[in-house]
């Protein structure tokens, strides 16, 4: 019996790595970029909110976020396994330790939990976790997954973007009828537009082989592996340019977000190169390097857009 005992893990022990596995999956560098932009819309909206919202209040709204994404990238690690083992993704689902069914079963119980825990909350944002879980659905799930194009992968990051900023904006203005300021405007914008233009083909690099395997017409199946470099690169510089311009002209306090965005864009033009790039040992590590550089500057705009406020 104590044999038994020592082989078999202890329930608490085994909910914990089940948890551990599912955050791994969902990628927590994904997890911590949403809590950032529900903060960062919460941060902006200040200036324009008739009161501040509690502490516990903004908590509570970002544990409701941070759930849905949790959701959806756990789902869409689920219907993804196939892609994900021919491109040699190391994530639990892929490598084979977490179970597909278990996933799934997760990321129902934290869309349900993301709903409840919009109680007490604004009613608006219940609704606005409510659209985000179902976008989630849409680019994942059957019968058309949204995934597989291009413009239904611009359509959800988009869309999800904007609503991790409204999910912030509503709970700060306790959902009032406050028209969002301009630099909450200006900054969602550039921020969704480095997601979209940057994010996508940076993505989409290392995974070429799985995506065309599934079926999948992206970006870097249609254009092609040296090609998107291109155009994520000149999209990374018309983007600066143009926020650059912008944030000059209309004087918004987000010039440390300019700067921010400028070290990112040499960041990723730097890990773009051939040389950077190239194949070989450790070849997939290679092209995430883009990927990264990407994911680091999401990181350090929404930091330098919260500083520039508080």
């Amino acid at each position: 019996m104590a044999a038994l005992s020592s082989r078999a893990p202890a329930p608490r022990a085994l909910f914990s790595r089940v948890l551990v596995l599912c955050v791994t999956e969902a990628r927590p560098a994904v997890l911590a970029v949403s809590a950032m932009r529900y903060l960062t819309g919460v941060a902006l909206a200040l200036p324009a909110a008739t009161a501040a919202a509690s502490f516990p209040r903004v908590a509570q709204g970002a544990v409701a976020w941070v759930l849905s994404i949790l959701a959806i990238y756990l789902y869409n690690g689920v219907t993804d396994v196939t892609e994900d083992r021919i491109n040699g993704s190391g994530r639990p689902i892929a490598r084979g330790d977490l179970e597909a069914r278990t996933a799934a079963a997760v990321a129902a119980g934290a869309g349900g939990l993301a709903l409840l825990a919009t109680w007490g909350l604004p009613s608006q944002l219940f609704w606005i976790v409510a659209a985000n879980l179902g976008l989630g659905y849409l680019y994942s799930g059957p019968p058309a997954p949204l995934k597989d194009s291009s413009g239904g992968t611009v359509a959800v990051l988009c869309l999800s973007g904007l609503l991790s900023y409204l999910a912030g904006f509503t709970v700060a203005t306790q959902g009032g009828d406050v028209a969002p300021p301009a630099a909450l405007v200006l900054f969602a914008a550039v921020a969704i537009g480095w997601m979209v233009f940057v994010g996508m083909p940076a993505k989409d690099l290392s995974d070429i082989a799985g995506d065309a395997a599934a079926g999948r017409r992206t970006l870097g199946v249609l254009l092609g592996e040296r090609l998107s470099r291109q155009v994520m690169v000149g999209a990374a510089v018309v983007l600066l340019t143009g926020f650059a311009v912008t944030v000059s002209l209309t004087q918004v306090r987000l010039a440390g977000v300019v700067l921010a965005l400028a070290a990112g864009v040499v960041a990723v033009a730097l890990a773009a190169l051939p040389a950077a790039a190239r194949p070989g040992a450790g070849g997939r590590r290679r092209t995430r390097r883009a990927y990264e550089a990407f994911m680091g500057t999401q990181h350090l705009l929404h930091v330098a857009a919260f500083l520039s406020w508080i």
